[in-house]
């Protein structure tokens, strides 16, 4: 049986639910190959002989108004090139992710994001086999928040 392809558009209203956050503006980058969220801290620690992460997240764009303190057992640390060709080295997490209906895990690094358009970038290997995207259009997923 062939898997469904859903459309989904070049900006969508993305939820995170182990950090319960049920909507974040995201940039559906394809040409990023990693996923990255916002992290206004970062700071790594041991928890019974296991890594893990607490950071400081700023969900909504252009405000700090709103801080989610999160924690997520480490993945990888990495080095990650940015679109202006800078290397750094990032905290790499895996958690789920919720667009519309459907919702699975997906490698985010941890970077601050504090300047850019969006908290969040969705990388093309978080949707591949997944999603098509439409650059034309926007929010297709029909995940909203309420006051919006």
């Amino acid at each position: 049986m062939d898997k469904i392809i859903q459309v989904i558009g070049w900006r969508e209203w993305v939820a995170l639910p182990e950090f319960k956050i049920d909507w974040i503006k995201a940039k559906v980058d394809t040409g990023a190959r990693t996923s990255a969220i916002h992290a206004h801290f970062v700071e790594t620690f041991n928890k019974q002989g296991i890594e893990y992460v607490r950071f400081g997240l700023h969900p909504i764009q252009k405000t700090n108004t709103i801080d989610v303190l999160c924690e997520s057992k480490v993945a990888d640390i990495r080095k990650v090139t940015d679109s202006g060709g800078h290397i750094e080295e990032r905290v790499v997490i895996v958690t789920p992710v919720r667009i519309g209906t459907q919702t699975w895990p997906v490698e985010i690094t941890l970077t601050n994001r504090e300047t850019m358009g969006f908290r969040m970038l969705l990388g093309r290997t978080a949707i591949t086999d997944r999603f098509h995207v439409d650059p034309g259009r926007s929010y297709l997923s029909r995940l909203k928040p309420e006051h919006l």
